[in-house]
């Protein structure tokens, strides 16, 4: 990686904008396989770019009945591992069609520059469960359990 914090700035921008838009087969794009996502009360590893894009899918009508219209970001720090391997820790920023802030979520991700360009291996949510639940609960809206 000759300029890591340009490549993953634009890492970063296209995934912001391929959740924004809910178009799940794009984000999952931005992974390679197999993908994991670990937080406090889970860890899970989605093998496929299909499984990925059916967990996208069925994520967006909570976001969309929460008001979410775009989704921005802060590259906090960052981290080159190795030759490919980069530690990213960003904040995201997810905002209402007004341009306000609704909530945001701190994560690290483990991207890996493969021949086609960067690629998410592992996400490690910090407190985006808490975040979407606080949310929730100031919308009227019910989690799924």
């Amino acid at each position: 990686m000759t300029d890591s914090r340009a490549e993953i700035h634009d890492y970063l921008t296209r995934y912001a904008a391929s959740l924004a838009a809910f178009d799940a087969r794009r984000a999952a794009g931005l992974w390679g396989t197999p993908g994991m996502i670990l937080d406090d009360r889970f860890a899970g590893m989605l093998e496929s770019r299909e499984a990925m894009v059916r967990g996208l899918e069925q994520s967006y009508p909570l976001y969309q009945q929460l008001g979410l219209d775009s989704v921005g970001f802060e590259l906090l720090d960052h981290q080159q591992l190795s030759a490919t391997v980069v530690l990213v820790h960003v904040r995201w920023l997810f905002l209402d069609a007004t341009g306000e802030l609704l909530t945001d979520a701190v994560s690290y991700y483990l991207l890996r520059a493969d021949d086609d360009g960067l690629r998410a291996y592992v996400c490690i949510e910090t407190d985006s469960a808490e975040k979407l639940a606080e949310l929730a609960e100031r919308q009227g809206v019910t989690l799924p359990r």
